[in-house]
């Protein structure tokens, strides 16, 4: 029998430098990340600086993107690449969570709903010319439904019984503008889904940044930074973006960045704490002493051990977000060039005794996209954490 007398590399051996080295080299995964972000940065560079001021970003189409478009694709495109590939690559893994995610058939059928309401929201808004002002349509009831036929100036359904009845060219009904409500509902969407993933996408990198950055250091970066959070959380946004709407007017891109930007704070307190005890466990410990650089260990160790609280603090993070922008446009804070459910729900409210679907319709659909969040979120949260199934796995 032969003998291996070659020494064998123990963990104090490791060379550091060689393996970033080699990590820095490019796969064909990173290729194709970078290709695709340079690909969004080309087309943000002609949008704003090769293409004509008033001509439409994609002709052929007739698409025009604003800032908070690019923002939202950017948003996207970094899903796609943080969340979406990551875990088709780690398929095993990721059945094992989608087993314990679909117990909960309450979410399961809230993802559903939120994937669809995501797809009308993102495809609905680039071919659905927005809601108009239309005294003559003012009041159509929605469809299988019906209002007395004083209500509506001139009725665009069947008459009968001194009943106005709704018509499929007005599915969910009008307001008493006359502006359809299923657009609004549809540009709702989009505005519900801009608001949630941007700005939940903004809190919570820099809150991973953050957080990860002062367990692992401690000392008076953690000091400094933690002290900075405890200033940031007592910090009054609500009247920064009241001073913001006050000044230029309100604005849906300033508000998702104000509230992306300052609400951070207590998803970075979850993280460090997190971070802290991942900190202490051997294999970081390990790693730190057989001279792996920080970045090294906080990037593989650190934020992968710390996303399953990321994630689930994330999920409830969104619904409060898109509660706070419909508050804001029920109170006539928000932007006032862009269709937003709390802002129908807010042109209904002394309509209700008679048209009662104004205010409802688009309530019901914040009501459960909320909802649906919240389930989401819950089962998001046995599925990743080991310790609601009782530690085993």
């Amino acid at each position: 029998m032969a003998v291996d007398n070659e020494p064998r590399e123990t963990f104090e051996d490791v060379d550091w430098d060689d393996i970033d080295e080699t990590t820095r080299a490019f796969s064909r995964k990173t290729i194709v990340t970078i290709g695709a972000y340079l690909l969004f940065a080309v087309g943000l560079l002609y949008d704003y600086v090769l293409k004509p001021p008033r001509a439409d970003t994609i002709e052929p189409l007739g698409i025009s993107l604003q800032a908070l478009d690019w923002l939202y694709i950017l948003t996207l495109l970094t899903i796609l690449v943080g969340v979406v590939v990551p875990l088709y690559e780690n398929g095993r893994m990721t059945r094992y969570y989608w087993q314990q995610f679909r117990k909960n058939r309450a979410a399961v059928a809230s993802l559903i709903y939120l994937g669809v309401i995501f797809l009308i929201g993102s495809i609905g808004p680039r071919f659905l010319e927005q809601p108009t002002v239309d005294p003559s349509n003012a009041y159509q009831p929605p469809v299988f439904t019906s209002a007395p036929n004083w209500l509506p100036v001139e009725c665009a359904g069947e008459v009968a019984g001194g009943s106005c009845h709704g018509t499929w060219a007005h599915p969910f009904g009008t307001t008493h503008e006359g502006k359809d409500i299923l657009v609004s509902v549809i540009y709702g969407m989009e505005v519900s889904m801009q608001v949630g993933l941007i700005a939940a996408l903004i809190t919570i990198t820099i809150a991973a940044i953050v957080g990860v950055s002062a367990a692992y250091f401690g000392g008076w970066i953690d000091a400094a930074l933690m002290r900075y959070v405890d200033i940031q959380i007592t910090f009054p946004t609500f009247f920064l973006y009241l001073m913001i709407v006050y000044l230029y007017g309100g604005s849906l891109f300033s508000m998702i960045v104000i509230f992306g930007l300052l609400g951070w704070g207590g998803i970075a307190r979850i993280v460090r704490s997190e971070a802290l005890q991942r900190r202490e466990e051997e294999y970081v410990l390990a790693a730190k002493n057989a001279g792996a650089s920080g970045y090294w260990t906080m990037r593989r160790h650190l934020l992968p051990n710390v996303s399953n609280s990321v994630i689930t603090a994330v999920t409830l993070l969104i619904p409060s977000l898109i509660l706070f922008e419909a508050s804001l446009a029920f109170l006539g804070l928000g932007d006032p060039t862009v269709p937003s459910w709390g802002e129908v729900i807010a042109s209904g409210r002394s309509d209700l005794p008679n048209a009662w679907w104004v205010s409802t319709i688009p309530g019901i659909f914040l009501f459960f996209t909320i909802l649906a969040f919240n389930f989401v979120g819950d089962a998001l949260r046995d599925a990743l954490d080991p310790r609601a199934n009782g530690g085993d796995k």
